[in-house]
């Protein structure tokens, strides 16, 4: 089995998702802001969570080197959110996402860990541009992917949903 590469900031290491981590997954997974901004996905069990890391999650990390991190504080090894690049239908280029726990927001991790994850995109993974998208009564995320540096492109709307969304980009070196 490939190894994959596992990243550390300051406060926080970025390893690729795993079923190990299916536990994790589904609390996050069916958090009220995950539901609320980014879709009920259906993972109501342990094995539901299992499911989408196998089927959703690992096929890119094999693909592509990148997929879907799971952020874990240094001090106590908390699993604490996700942070990830996607290859996303509907989307030009790499989309950038996260999510947290409540209790680990607004702490700055979502900035320490996406910020890491911009750099390695860039400058280790090569890829040219980075997208994002987000809800539009999202204002903490389009207020952190303008901290990221990203800007506002537009809206789309994605396959198979009905919602439109906002669009931000950033071109490296841009």
């Amino acid at each position: 089995m490939t190894e994959f590469k596992i990243f550390k900031t300051e406060r926080l290491l970025l390893k690729p998702t795993s079923v190990a981590d299916a536990k994790f997954i589904l609390e996050l997974m069916n958090t009220p802001k995950w539901i609320e901004y980014i879709g009920d996905r259906n993972v109501k069990n342990i094995s539901s969570a299992k499911a989408y890391i196998t089927n959703k999650m690992m096929p890119q990390l094999q693909r592509l080197g990148y997929s879907n991190y799971t952020i874990v504080r240094n001090s106590d090894d908390a699993k604490i959110g996700t942070c990830g690049l996607f290859d996303r239908e509907g989307l030009d280029g790499i989309d950038i996402g996260f999510a947290f726990l409540p209790e680990y927001e607004k702490k700055g991790y979502a900035f320490e860990a996406s910020n890491k994850l911009k750099e390695i995109a860039f400058n280790e993974f090569g890829i040219p541009e980075l997208s994002a998208i987000t809800a539009k009564n999202n204002g903490a995320s389009q207020a952190l992917l303008t901290k990221l540096g990203l800007k506002r492109a537009g809206t789309v709307i994605l396959p198979n949903e009905d919602e439109e969304v906002l669009i931000y980009k950033l071109k490296k070196n841009g």
